[in-house]
């Protein structure tokens, strides 16, 4: 694996991440704050675990669907060997199950689970979203025509953005005509854009996006289902048995080793930098929450004191670079309150952005100050002649602005914080988008490269 590869860039990017939140530096030169601490700590673990799993990267399929549509039998047919226990009537899977595979010279790890209809409310959705995400890639396997209930759980797991493959298994069922209209209307439903209302009956309810639902489709026959064989013997007699067909596997093969081969080290590395993200995002959250008091009274501080100095000033420029340079240690001083990353790189880069996300208010702000500031530079020039109740209210009046302009400014620096230990050059979020931008994979990464991206 060389220096510049996407597990390699990821694993940099989220040590990185860990040793800032890891060191002293969480909280400043204050003493720990046993709260503080209390808040990053799950988020921490998070972010190791996703780190440690880069140490030694395995690709991880999850396998979702209904009740007995077959989900272990692929899992054994992949494998070759019945290593998981299937049932033609009732589900045999009553936990998430690991196995492991090697294809293409990967190692793949493949994860039953139970069906989506056995078991309900919270533990469900828990169940689910666990396995999602620690997955690389899902499978959801369907045996027919698809339900509403099948549809909700695809929606719900598009929205956990992973490659999804859609699995039509038990082909053996249904005549050759048949399945041919049953694989139109999954492919109707495929590439059915959120913008659109699915076809009737289904529900509406995914997540916007204008993606496809899935990546690809695949038919296959896991287990098919014995068939009577009639011999006919040279003496004349006969005979009938029943006979296994060979299990119809090899197209989900082919799609897995086309996934693996085109993209399989960029989405593990991409699933360990969206669980950090997520991870960092949260115990930013949390601590700006923690800390609101405090921070409100702190910008609340700035803000007096920037509106005193500039009402105070008479030298316009002096004005313009002496509230820049007030907002600017606004924005580390609460960096700083927090704990958060915040480099002079950094602090410079934000303070960009919120001269760009605030543009009109910031603007006339600088305009404004520029004109009153001119005013009260050009009353006392004229020694006299400018009057001066005219000159204290352009002061009061441009003091007043400035001052909101710096609650603003304090208002958009938290909600930028939020994003926690992501950004500069080599933060979470650049690594994201630098693998995803370095993958040619067009048909894995379309609905990720939009997702992931816009976030």
């Amino acid at each position: 694996m060389t220096d510049s590869s996407p597990v390699q860039r990821a694993r940099q990017s989220l040590q990185r991440t860990l040793n800032w939140y890891s060191s002293f530096k969480r909280h400043g030169r204050r003493p720990p704050s046993p709260e503080l601490q209390a808040i990053a700590q799950p988020q921490l673990k998070t972010i190791k675990n996703a780190l440690e799993q880069l140490e030694h990267p395995i690709f991880r399929i999850a396998m979702f669907g209904l009740v007995s549509r077959g989900k272990s039998a692929v899992v054994n047919a992949l494998l070759g060997q019945k290593r998981l226990l299937t049932s033609p009537l009732n589900g045999e899977t009553r936990y998430p199950q690991a196995v492991q595979w090697q294809l293409v010279g990967q190692t793949v790890e493949l994860i039953d689970t139970p069906g989506l209809d056995e078991i309900e409310g919270q533990i469900r959705a828990d169940m689910a979203r666990d396995v999602a995400a620690q997955a690389d890639l899902i499978l959801f396997v369907v045996a027919g025509d698809i339900t509403r209930t099948e549809y909700q759980a695809i929606a719900e797991l598009r929205a956990t953005h992973k490659p999804l493959i859609l699995v039509f298994n038990k082909i053996d069922l249904y005549p050759d005509v048949e399945q041919g209209m049953i694989y139109t209307q999954l492919a109707q439903l495929a590439n059915q854009r959120a913008e659109t209302p699915p076809p009737s009956p289904l529900p509406t309810n995914i997540p916007e996006s204008k993606a496809p639902i899935v990546e690809d489709i695949v038919m296959i026959a896991a287990e098919p289902a014995p068939i009577l064989i009639r011999n006919e013997w040279s003496d004349g007699s006969v005979s009938e048995e029943w006979e296994t067909p060979a299990p119809i596997i090899a197209p989900l093969k082919a799609a897995i080793a086309t996934v693996l081969t085109q993209a399989g080290e960029s989405l593990i590395a991409l699933n360990a930098l969206v669980q950090a993200k997520s991870a960092t995002q949260t115990l930013a959250r949390d601590t700006i929450e923690q800390q609101r008091k405090a921070a409100e009274t702190l910008i609340w501080r700035y803000a007096q004191g920037k509106a005193i100095a500039v009402a105070a000033n008479p030298i316009a420029v002096v004005d313009l670079i002496g509230g820049m340079v007030s907002d600017l240690a606004l924005i580390r001083a609460l960096a700083k309150l927090y704990g958060l990353p915040m480099t002079s790189f950094a602090a410079e880069r934000l303070w960009r952005k919120i001269i760009f996300s605030s543009v009109m208010l910031l603007f006339g702000e600088i305009g404004g100050g520029l004109v009153l500031g001119t005013a009260k530079t050009a009353g006392i020039a004229t020694e006299g002649a400018y009057p001066w109740g005219t000159w204290s209210m352009a002061a009061l009046l441009q003091g007043g602005l400035a001052g909101y302009g710096s609650l603003v400014i304090g208002k958009v620096a938290q909600r930028y914080l939020e994003q926690g230990c992501t950004w500069g050059d080599r933060g979470i979020s650049p690594t994201i988008r630098n693998v995803i931008n370095t993958v040619d994979a067009p048909q894995v990464m379309a609905r990720l490269r939009q997702v992931l991206l816009d976030q």
